[in-house]
């Protein structure tokens, strides 16, 4: 069966997807073999031999020499195989090429095209996804493809593969439609075979920490480390930074000259507020200063990562925040359970510092600690 034509066409489509062509001749082989038995189900077990260079497909029919026939298209007897060759002997196969008739020469060619197209189509998908393996965590550019009930699609690079935005990634206070064009952080790449998919994400906390890498020329060079960053995302974010160089003033540099930096972050969240922390060796004073814009009077540990911290009676509201966000999302900065108490409980507790022992001790936090919030 000769079909240079047919070759010559899929040769140059391997060539064009960057194929290996021992990956494409197994897969041609597949497809023959595949549209071969769809034709005649219960038939002789088939295999494909191919000659690219000749441009020819051979097809193969194997039987099995066996004692007692019980089916006439895979077995046959031994008497019968030794009257072919007096060697045979059970177990053996027999091997013979045949010519398929034309209309199955038809029927193989448009089914092995649909096979090899859907492999290269798998393949190419394959590679894609390879490439994109190194982009997990990374912030990329991406346009909203599609929407249903649940899952914003969103393509993303030249390549137009397609990313995931799961419900649970997506910002409650941000509406997508298709055309529009989002910042978006990969969250993860799973390349399992037909399973594979990017997902990305509008709500994890590594978009704020992107975003400040890439408005921030000394977050980008290593001269300010953020440390940690919690978020509850279109509301409100705490980033914990530091300085790496005794130059660099790391809020400063992160807020920018008249908030520029910080303010282009949160406009990119669509208003979310932006609490930038100083973080702190000392865990008592950095829970003090995650509480921000709370003032803070003292933090005593209590137990194996929790501790109280005692605010001012007029400022309790502000250090547990609308529905207690403040205090959890310090907590989950600093990676300890804190229990926010009033200055006049914590009296009848006998935890309140004295004013000067404040001063010295927690004065300085506040002063470092800046947020988006008055």
């Amino acid at each position: 069966m000769e079909n240079k034509e047919f070759f010559a066409a899929l040769a140059d489509l391997v060539k064009e997807k960057g194929i290996s062509e021992e990956v494409f001749l197994e897969t041609l082989k597949n497809a023959l073999t595949s549209a071969y038995k769809k034709q005649y189900e219960g038939g002789a077990e088939v295999f494909v031999e191919l000659d690219p260079e000749k441009g020819t497909i051979r097809f193969k029919a194997v039987r099995r020499v066996v004692a007692e026939v019980v089916d006439r298209d895979k077995e046959i007897s031994v008497e019968d195989a030794q009257e072919i060759d007096p060697s045979y002997k059970e177990g053996d196969e027999i091997v013979r090429s045949f010519v398929p008739t034309k209309d199955f020469g038809r029927i193989a060619a448009q089914t092995a095209k649909q096979v090899i197209l859907q492999k290269l189509h798998e393949l190419e998908r394959d590679s894609t996804f390879s490439a994109f393996s190194d982009k997990e965590g990374e912030l990329m550019e991406g346009t909203i493809r599609k929407t249903d009930e649940k899952n914003v699609y969103v393509e993303l690079s030249e390549k137009k593969i397609e990313g995931v935005m799961l419900p649970q990634d997506q910002t409650p206070n941000e509406k997508y439609f298709a055309g529009d064009k989002l910042k978006v952080f990969v969250r993860r790449v799973k390349n399992s075979g037909k399973n594979s998919q990017i997902l990305v994400s509008r709500a994890a906390p590594g978009l704020v920490r992107k975003l400040f890498e890439e408005q921030v020329p000394e977050v980008k060079q290593g001269l300010v480390e953020i440390k940690a960053v919690s978020r509850e995302a279109g509301h409100r974010t705490k980033m914990a930074i530091c300085s790496l160089d005794e130059r660099v003033d790391a809020v400063g540099a992160c807020v920018g000259n008249r908030g520029s930096r910080v303010n282009a972050v949160v406009e990119e969240l669509g208003g979310e507020k932006i609490d930038i922390i100083l973080w702190s060796e000392n865990p008592l004073e950095f829970i003090a200063k995650a509480l921000s814009p709370a003032t803070v009077i003292s933090v005593t540990e209590t137990g194996e990562r929790t501790a109280i911290a005692v605010v001012p009676d007029d400022k309790l509201s502000l250090a547990i925040g609308r529905d207690g966000q403040n205090a959890r999302l310090a907590a989950r900065l600093t990676g300890w359970k804190i229990d926010v108490k009033s200055a006049s409980a914590a009296e009848k507790l006998n935890l309140l510092v004295t004013e000067e022992e404040y001063e010295e001790e927690y004065a300085e936090s506040e002063e470092s600690s800046e947020s988006t919030e008055e």
